[in-house]
């Protein structure tokens, strides 16, 4: 009787094993109502490190292949991504950045310290001309950022002036000697920058009034109109919030920013970008899925003051941020980039899908060089890392419209914690195809999908992609740069409206469907 009971036990026990490790999937294909504004997938490029100098920037006389003095590999790739905006000059930067020494010869270009990052010296080569120049080349929306915490009101509505008139005035002549003769387009314009913190030291009631000033002055010339957007709270003040959505009407303002970074541990311990062990990796993951609740609250005022939804919630700084790389400039903010990384720009992304109907733009931290670069660059060389490869997977859902899709999946426990191993979203772009992003990050276990695709009368397999590697710790060097890459998968199959696939651990799967 007792070995009955127990082999009766151990059947049980290995049925509910088996049970979850398999994640069911439902996609309701035709119940679509938001669109996943492609402008979530901006880029955000400051004057801090070798994001600009040294990145970006080479100059025409550079023998590294440029145009226009900005490197053309990395141009090259941002085309392929279709990179949909791009934020300049900061950040931090922004807000001592005067932008009159950053136009006319660039020998004649005023000298400034970087005191925020580094304490170098700045020389302004890199510019309002150079800027707008390659967002033209990318066929990007420029995202520019103003001085309000060392600026001028007259300054800030001048450089509106100088770069979107196309009337006579002495900043359209200006610009005109300067080698432009017709206005360049600038939709988003952001009005200050992290005004709590490195931005003045505001507190949420004097900026709400700063902010009305100088948007005031932020001027429609011509047929550009401006996207004006709020400096927002700094991750989950939510007192800042509701004061800027209380006291600026809705006429100044078109979006409010928030800004939320994702560390292994604390702001003063941030952890390490390689060489972390399970136990970080797991919180790193835990901590990047709080996103979603800090949208949530943070939409849940906003509903307040906008039940429309006519502001949009702009994530303008989002993204891993480590202790810098040994033997590094502190101030520089130089970090490599592993699976891990990949991984958790799936799960925010597929969290900022779950909100289309009030996250309109989103910008990772940063492009080049710094932070959760998609770039990192050494001389005449350049990588892509994996998260630019998570990029590279999801451009397809830009501008899509946004599936209902529920999720009955496995816990990843660790640290007495545990968090959903499987996370999921889908679109359906304007051509009908759908396409169902997976992301698994248990780092050991490979799991069964039975996706459930509804509202569809076939489901047709065109392909899919993945993203893996060895180890979650596992990056692209410059002499081995093809460790973490995009590649075809084979695994899966769809028929009778199902679609079943086993998703390796550590890694991320695209499916398109027709």
């Amino acid at each position: 009787m007792k070995k009955t009971l127990s082999i009766c036990l151990s059947l049980f026990i290995s049925s509910t094993i088996l049970a979850q490790q398999k994640t069911t999937v439902i996609v309701n294909a035709d119940q679509g109502k938001y669109q996943i504004d492609r402008n979530i997938y901006g880029q955000f490029s400051e004057h801090l490190g070798r994001s600009i100098y040294e990145g970006l920037w080479v100059g025409e006389n550079s023998p590294i292949p440029n145009i226009n003095g900005v490197r053309k590999d990395i141009i090259d790739a941002l085309k392929h991504i279709r990179i949909p905006n791009l934020r300049w000059p900061g950040g931090c930067f922004a807000d001592e950045y005067h932008w009159m020494d950053g136009i006319g010869p660039r020998e004649q270009r005023a000298k400034m310290v970087n005191t925020n990052w580094g304490g170098v010296v700045e020389d302004n080569s890199f510019g309002t001309h150079e800027f707008l120049n390659l967002c033209e080349v990318l066929g990007t929306e420029p995202y520019i950022c103003g001085n309000v915490g060392s600026g001028t009101v007259e300054e800030m509505s001048k450089w509106v002036e100088y770069i979107t008139s196309d009337g006579e005035s002495p900043m359209s002549e200006l610009r005109k000697k300067n080698g432009r003769e017709k206005p360049w387009k600038v939709k988003f314009w952001g009005v200050g920058n992290e005004n709590w913190g490195c931005g003045g030291n505001m507190s949420a009631e004097a900026y709400a009034e700063h902010y009305r000033r100088y948007a005031t002055y932020c001027k429609n010339y011509g047929d550009n109109r401006l996207y004006k957007i709020v400096g927002g709270p700094n991750v989950d003040d939510y007192h800042w919030m509701t004061t800027m959505m209380k006291n600026i009407p809705l006429g100044l303002v078109s979006g409010v920013s928030l800004h939320n970074y994702t560390f292994t541990h604390r702001w003063e311990d941030k952890g390490d970008a390689t060489g972390f062990t399970e136990d970080d990796y797991f919180t790193v993951l835990e901590n990047g899925l709080r996103m979603d609740n800090l949208i949530t609250r943070h939409s849940s005022i906003m509903d307040i003051y906008d039940p429309g939804k006519r502001i949009g919630l702009i994530v303008d700084e989002w993204g891993a941020w480590y202790n810098v790389e040994k033997g590094t400039n502190p101030g520089f903010l130089y970090q490599q980039n592993t699976l891990r990384d990949a991984i958790l720009a799936g799960l925010i992304l597929n969290i900022f899908h779950d909100h289309a109907d009030r996250v309109k733009i989103a910008n990772i931290a940063q492009m080049v060089n710094v932070l959760q670069a998609l770039f990192l660059t050494e001389g005449d060389k350049m990588l892509l890392t994996p998260t630019y490869y998570v990029f590279d997977m999801y451009k397809v859902h830009q501008d899509a419209t946004m599936l209902p899709t529920t999720v009955n999946s496995g816990e990843y426990s660790r640290l007495n914690r545990s968090i959903k191993e499987i996370s999921v979203s889908s679109s359906k772009d304007k051509d009908g195809k759908v396409h169902i992003s997976f992301v698994n990050i248990d780092p050991e276990k490979d799991i069964d999908i039975e996706c459930d695709i509804r509202g569809m009368k076939d489901t047709r397999l065109l392909g899919a992609n993945i993203i893996t590697a060895p180890e979650t710790g596992s990056h692209n060097t410059f002499d081995k740069k093809d460790v973490v890459t995009l590649k075809e998968f084979n695994g899966a199959t769809a028929k009778n409206g199902k679609l079943t696939f086993k998703i390796p651990a550590k890694s991320l799967v695209t499916v398109e469907i027709n």
